[in-house]
C-alpha cells in the first residue's frame, strides 16, 4: 500500500510538470466544441451566484447554508467538460472547503496550484487550509504570510488569517503531544451520509443520534434528504438494531438530537424549518417518543435561531446556543432558568461570556455533577473549524475553555460530545479523513487499563479526566479522579409473570429522612435510570397500582470503585400469603425502639393500609442465628410490636394487625456470610386476608 501511494504520488507529480496546463474558460481554446463550452460557462456563471453568497456568509461569521453546495452542483458540470481550469479547481476545492466534506478540497486547491498559482488572490488563503487539513502546518503558514503579504484587501481578513496561523502553531505542538486516547469510528453506526450528533444514555445502553440518509422524505434542491432522528441499542459492545426513532419526533423539516436528560426520559432536540431553527422537547411514553413541543420564547424565539440545547445537571436550566437578527458573533451560548418545575415558567435568557468567543460555538454537553462543560467552537485556542473544549466551574462561575487535545480535536470539525456517565468513553462526531463521508460518529476511549473491548465493563468517570496527561508511554493503569455519584438503573417487574409493570418510585436519604428523587417507571418496559451522590445510605420504596409496596435500602460508599447499581425490582400482587421485606425501618443493635429513620417506610405501610382497609396482615420480626436463640425470639417480637404500636398509632385499627417474632427460624439467606445475616435481619408483614 505504502508502495504504491509513493508511485501513485511520484506518476501525478510528473504529469502535472510535463503536461498539465491551465486551460481557462475563453472561447477560443474550445472551438471545436462550441455548445459543449456554452453549456459549462452557464454553468459556471450560475454557480457563480451561489459561490458569492457564500463568501460574503463565510467572511460574517455566518452559516453558507446550501450556496456552496448549489454553486457546487453547477461548477461540476463545468468540471466534466474542462477539468484543466485553474480558476474552477479553486471555486471547487472552496465549495468543499466549506461543506461536511472538506477533505474533498484538497486535491482540487492543489491542482489549482499547479496549474496557475496566481489564479485567484485567496487561492493562497484556502491552499493554506487545504495544507492545514492535511496536517502539514508549516507550510500552511507561509501560505497565509504569502496571502497576507501578496493580497492587497487582506487586511479586511487580518482577523482570519492570525486565527488559522495560530490553529496551525497550536495543532503543530498538539499532534506532537497527543493525549492519552484512541478515537475509533462507530462503523456500525455510519454510513456515506452525515452521521452526527450523538446522545448517549446516562448508563451508555443506548444512542439516539441524527443522519440524512434515505428516509422516503423528498429531496432538498441540491438531492439531499432531510435530517431525522435514529436510535440504536448495545449489545456486547456493539451497537445493534439501526432504526428511525419510534414516535411522532421525525417529519420532513430537519431534526438534530441535541442532549438527553439523565434518565433518558426527556430529550432536547433543534428543528430547521426553512430559515428559522428552534428548539424543541420530546417525552418517551413507553416505547415511543411524543411529538416534540417548541421551548418557551424565552428560549425559542421568532426573530432569532436556536441551537444545541443541553440540560443542566439539575434540570433547572437550558444551555443553548443564539445567533440573532443582527449579530455580528455569530451563535453564543445563552442560558435559561426555571422559576417553577410545575409550570416550567423561564427566565429570560442571559449569555454565558465565559466560554463565548468571537466565532460560533457549537454544540454543548454538562456533567452530571454540573461541574464540567463541554462545548464545541470556532473561536478558542482550536486546530481548525470546530474543537471541542472544556469550561469548569468554580465558585459558580464559568472558567476559560480548555481543548481537549489531539487527536480527540483535529483540524476539522470535531464536535458533539456525548458520555456515559459510568465510563470512560465518548461520543463526538468529525468529518476527519478517514470516514465514511461527511460526518461520522466516533467513540473516544480515555487510557487506563491496555485497550481490550472486552473489559468495557471496567468503567471510569470521563468527567473527572481533565487535564491532559502528559506522559505518551502506554502504561498498565492510570489513576483517575474517584467518582463522586453512582448511576442507579432498573426495571419493575411483576414478581410471578416476569412482565414489566409501571410503578411509582422514591428515594429517600436515610440520614435525614428525605425524599430527595420522585419518577415514574417506563410504561412500556419498567425500566429507570438516575443518579445518586455517592457516600450515603438511600432507602427506595416503589408502588404500583395492585401491588405491595416494595422497599430496599442500599449504601453507595464514598470513593467507591463501583458506580453502577442495576437491580429488578419484583413487585408483589395484594394476595393472601403475600409477605413483602420493609427494609427502611431501622433499630439501634439489640434493642426494639424504632429510629427516626424508620417513619417514612411506616408511613407508607399506614397509607397502603388506608389504601385497602379489607387488608389485615401480620408484622413479623426476624433475626439471624447469632446469640441465644431465646434472646433473638423475645428481640424480634418486640420488634413486630413496636411497628404494630407504630400503626395504631397512626389510626390502624388494631383488629387488622398482629405480631410475630420469628427470631432466627425463618431464614431468607445463608447465616454463614456478613450479607446472608444482614438478609436475615428484617421486618416483614404478611397478608392474612384481603
Amino acid at each position: 500500500m505504502k508502495i504504491y501511494t509513493l508511485i501513485t504520488a511520484v506518476v501525478t507529480l510528473f504529469c502535472f510538470t510535463v503536461s498539465a496546463q491551465d486551460m481557462e474558460f475563453k472561447a477560443t481554446n474550445f472551438k471545436d466544441d462550441k455548445e459543449g463550452f456554452k453549456k459549462a460557462k452557464e454553468a459556471i456563471d450560475k454557480g457563480d451566484e451561489y459561490f458569492v453568497l457564500g463568501n460574503k456568509a463565510i467572511f460574517a461569521v455566518k452559516s453558507p447554508g446550501i450556496n456552496y453546495k448549489l454553486a457546487l452542483e453547477q461548477f461540476m458540470k463545468a468540471q466534466d467538460f474542462n477539468p484543466n481550469s485553474a480558476l474552477l479547481n479553486y471555486k471547487i476545492g472552496v465549495c468543499y472547503a466549506n461543506s461536511e466534506n472538506s477533505e474533498k478540497c484538497i486535491s482540487y486547491l492543489y491542482k489549482a496550484v499547479e496549474l496557475n498559482p496566481a489564479c485567484d488572490p485567496f487561492l493562497d488563503f484556502y491552499y493554506g487550509y487545504a495544507l492545514q487539513l492535511d496536517e502539514k502546518f508549516s507550510e500552511a503558514i507561509k501560505l497565509y504570510d504569502k496571502f497576507k503579504e501578496s493580497y492587497k484587501k487582506a487586511d479586511d481578513f487580518g482577523a482570519f488569517v492570525v486565527k488559522r496561523k495560530r490553529e496551525c502553531k497550536l495543532a503543530k505542538a498538539a499532534k506532537a503531544t497527543p493525549e492519552r486516547v484512541w478515537v475509533d469510528n462507530v462503523s456500525e453506526l455510519n454510513t456515506e451520509f452525515n452521521d452526527y450528533a450523538p446522545a448517549v444514555s446516562t448508563d451508555g445502553g443506548e444512542i439516539i443520534y441524527t443522519s440524512n440518509r434515505p428516509n422516503g422524505h423528498e429531496k432538498n434542491a441540491v438531492g439531499e434528504y432531510d435530517d431525522d432522528l435514529y436510535s440504536a441499542t448495545k449489545v456486547d459492545g456493539k451497537w445493534t438494531s439501526v432504526q428511525p426513532l419510534k414516535g411522532g419526533v421525525n417529519t420532513e423539516a430537519d431534526e438534530v438530537a441535541n442532549n438527553l436528560s439523565y434518565d433518558g426520559t426527556r430529550m432536547l432536540l433543534h428543528r430547521v424549518d426553512g430559515d428559522q431553527t428552534d428548539i424543541f422537547e420530546s417525552v418517551l411514553n413507553g416505547l415511543k417518543w411524543e411529538s416534540p413541543v417548541k421551548l418557551p420564547r424565552q428560549i425559542s424565539t421568532a426573530n432569532n435561531n436556536e441551537v444545541f440545547a443541553s440540560y443542566s445537571h439539575d434540570g433547572w436550566s437550558i444551555y443553548f446556543n443564539r445567533i440573532t437578527e443582527t449579530g455580528t458573533r455569530g451563535f453564543e451560548v445563552m442560558k435559561s432558568s426555571m422559576q417553577s418545575k410545575i409550570t416550567k415558567d423561564y427566565k429570560s435568557a442571559s449569555k454565558i461570556t465565559a466560554v463565548n468567543s468571537k466565532f460560533n460555538e457549537g454544540p454543548i454537553y454538562l456533567t452530571i455533577d454540573g461541574d464540567l462543560m463541554y462545548i464545541a467552537s470556532q473561536g478558542g485556542d482550536g486546530y481548525g473549524g470546530y474543537d471541542i473544549f472544556v469550561s469548569k466551574r468554580a465558585n459558580g462561575s464559568w472558567g476559560e475553555p480548555v481543548n481537549l487535545g489531539y487527536p480527540i480535536n483535529t483540524p476539522y470539525d470535531d464536535f458533539y460530545f456525548s458520555a456515559s456517565a459510568n465510563g470512560k468513553f465518548a461520543y463526538i462526531c468529525s468529518n476527519r479523513a478517514g470516514g465514511k463521508g461527511g460526518y461520522d460518529i466516533y467513540k473516544v476511549t480515555y487510557w487506563g487499563a491496555p485497550k481490550n473491548p472486552a473489559m468495557e465493563t471496567e468503567d471510569y468517570l470521563l468527567a473527572s479526566i481533565v487535564n491532559p496527561i502528559k506522559d505518551n508511554a502506554l502504561e498498565a493503569t492510570v489513576e483517575v479522579k474517584q467518582k463522586s455519584f453512582t448511576v442507579f438503573k432498573g426495571k419493575t417487574i411483576d414478581a410471578i409473570t416476569k412482565k414489566p409493570v409501571q410503578a411509582d418510585i422514591e428515594i429517600i436519604d436515610n440520614t435525614t429522612g428525605q425524599v430527595i428523587e420522585t419518577f415514574t417507571t417506563n410504561s412500556a418496559t419498567g425500566k429507570f435510570l438516575i443518579t445518586l451522590a455517592s457516600g450515603k445510605n438511600y432507602g427506595i420504596a416503589v408502588k404500583a397500582e395492585g401491588y405491595l409496596f416494595h422497599s430496599e435500602n442500599f449504601d453507595i460508599p464514598s470513593g467507591s470503585a463501583d458506580n453502577l447499581v442495576n437491580k429488578v425490582i419484583e413487585l408483589k400482587n395484594i394476595a393472601v400469603g403475600s409477605k413483602i421485606a420493609l427494609r427502611n425501618i431501622f433499630f439501634d443493635t439489640g434493642k426494639s425502639t424504632l429510629r427516626s429513620e424508620s417513619n417514612a417506610e411506616l408511613d407508607r405501610l399506614v397509607k397502603l393500609l388506608k389504601d385497602v382497609p379489607s387488608l389485615e396482615i401480620e408484622i413479623s420480626g426476624h433475626t439471624d442465628n447469632t446469640g441465644s436463640a431465646s434472646l433473638n425470639e423475645k428481640l424480634s417480637q418486640a420488634r413486630a410490636e413496636a411497628v404494630v404500636n407504630y400503626l395504631k398509632s397512626k389510626g390502624i385499627a388494631a383488629s387488622r394487625l398482629t405480631s410475630m417474632g420469628y427470631g432466627a427460624r425463618q431464614p431468607i439467606a445463608t447465616n454463614n456470610t456478613s450479607d446472608g445475616r444482614q438478609q436475615n435481619r428484617r421486618t416483614e408483614f404478611e397478608i392474612k386476608k384481603n
